[in-house]
């Protein structure tokens, strides 16, 4: 079992999404925005265990405490936390094959302590 907790308020890749241009073909192009990338790179300085590269199947059960009790989607949340989890070599992928749960995870309210709690957890059989 893994425990780890990002002391961040939780953001999504969703909602924080920039539309620019190609400089030189002129093509628009999606990429994520300025505050997500900080939060992404950010993230990383509350993940001790960068590069175990998990390849067997596992539940990433994530608890995430908002500072604020608007409505947020509990999928964006988990789009965004497991691609960090890739990009910081914690899991090797985020497809079904690894991540083939999330049971546990919910959206909770902390206004003086946002942040994420996740545990990975080895799946039985």
């Amino acid at each position: 079992m893994i425990k780890i907790t990002i002391s961040l308020p939780p953001i999504t890749k969703k909602n924080h999404q920039q539309i620019y241009r190609n400089s030189k073909t002129g093509k628009p192009f999606v990429t994520q925005s300025k505050a997500y990338k900080d939060y992404q790179e950010s993230a990383g300085y509350f993940i001790p265990c960068k590069y175990m590269m998990i390849a067997k199947p596992v539940n990433v059960k994530a608890i995430y405490y908002m500072p604020t009790r608007r409505k947020v989607d509990l999928c964006n949340l988990h789009a965004a936390l497991h691609d960090i989890l890739v990009h910081y070599g914690v899991l090797e992928d985020d497809n079904s094959q690894i991540i083939v749960s999330t049971d546990g995870s919910r959206v909770g309210y902390d206004k003086e302590n946002p942040r994420t709690e996740i545990i990975i957890q080895k799946m039985e059989g």
